[in-house]
């Protein structure tokens, strides 16, 4: 328990420090704040979920002696409380049994077979977090749909530093559009960077010989089929408008995200044995580094997986496959 606790404290610290750089207002630092859950994730998923969370607790009260107690929560509900969530899901497991989901087991005798929590749940949880930090910081700008612009607006010109006196109209115009399309946006990256951390940390933490789950087929991910169904239900309420219609509109994005993820798991799964698979994937992936837009294509085509399988589908007109 000694090394949980001083683990878990260097975890913090590391944690705290990224977090803290943002305050410096450089390009570098804002990279270095979303990295900042990825000591403890890497606490978590090497040592125990307990170094997380005291590392956790450990950076909040720090920040919160230097900075004021407001960032204790601030740290919490950012980094320490996903962090934490992500890390503890990602190492439970349970002897192996026939369930309904696929089944990530350890090699071995069938008798000792653990089955871990599954990796596209563990996306969707990231989609769930990532969504959940945007909604809880939308009320620090207004609890209507006008008062929130108006403050967000603020924000941005306090940012970028623009006098409202010398704002030109298209300047204007810019500003309204990044108003509304920056909470989608943050859940988007939110989203991504809570991916990316885990599986960053998860990577380290199996490089070390410390990662006790085996690494799991993440091309074989799935997701449960009423995530579909709650990224329709927020799809639709985005028409609602007002404060419901962007809080579920930062929902949308999160999962849309996630979709995106499912959709790269099952074009992984698709292009097996396929000559040009290589150019495949890497064109795509590509195209969505440059462009973006192409990864809603990958959103569609993750949906789709949830709603009929397309991969079981696609493997049954295939065949099994010939013997040599």
């Amino acid at each position: 328990m000694m090394q949980i606790g001083l683990i878990g404290l260097g975890a913090g610290a590391a944690a705290a420090l990224l977090f803290a750089s943002v305050a410096s207002g450089s390009l570098l630092s804002i990279m270095l704040f979303y990295v900042a859950p990825l000591p403890l994730l890497i606490a978590a998923l090497g040592w125990s979920h307990w170094a997380a969370a005291i590392g956790a607790l450990g950076a909040a009260a720090v920040l919160a002696a230097v900075f004021g107690g407001f960032y204790f929560l601030v740290f919490l509900a950012v980094v320490g409380v996903p962090a934490w969530w992500l890390g503890y899901l990602a190492m439970l497991g349970r002897p192996a049994q026939a369930h309904g989901h696929l089944q990530e087991q350890t090699s071995g005798h069938a008798a000792h077979a653990v089955e871990w929590y599954p990796s596209g749940r563990l996306v969707v949880w990231a989609a769930v977090l990532g969504a959940g930090i945007i909604l809880v910081a939308i009320p620090n700008f207004g609890i209507d749909a006008e008062s929130f612009r108006t403050g967000l607006r603020n924000a941005l010109n306090q940012v970028l530093q623009i006098d409202g006196e010398t704002r030109t109209v298209n300047l204007n115009a810019l500003i309204d559009f990044m108003v509304s399309a920056l909470p989608p946006t943050a859940a988007i990256l939110t989203t991504i960077t809570n991916i990316l951390n885990l599986y960053l940390a998860a990577r380290i933490v199996h490089f070390s010989g410390r990662l006790q789950r085996p690494w799991p087929d993440l091309a074989a991910m799935d997701f449960p089929k009423p995530v579909a169904l709650a990224l329709g239900a927020a799809l639709v309420v985005t028409f609602a408008g007002g404060i419901v219609g962007v809080m579920a509109g930062v929902i949308s994005a999160s999962l849309l995200m996630a979709f995106g993820v499912l959709g790269f798991a099952v074009l992984h799964t698709i292009t097996r044995g396929m000559g040009s698979r290589a150019a495949v994937l890497i064109g795509t992936y590509a195209a969505v580094l440059v462009f973006g837009w192409p990864i809603l294509a990958l959103c569609i085509l993750g949906v789709a997986e949830t709603a009929v399988g397309v991969r079981g589908r696609l493997a049954n007109r295939r065949g099994p496959p010939m013997r040599s």
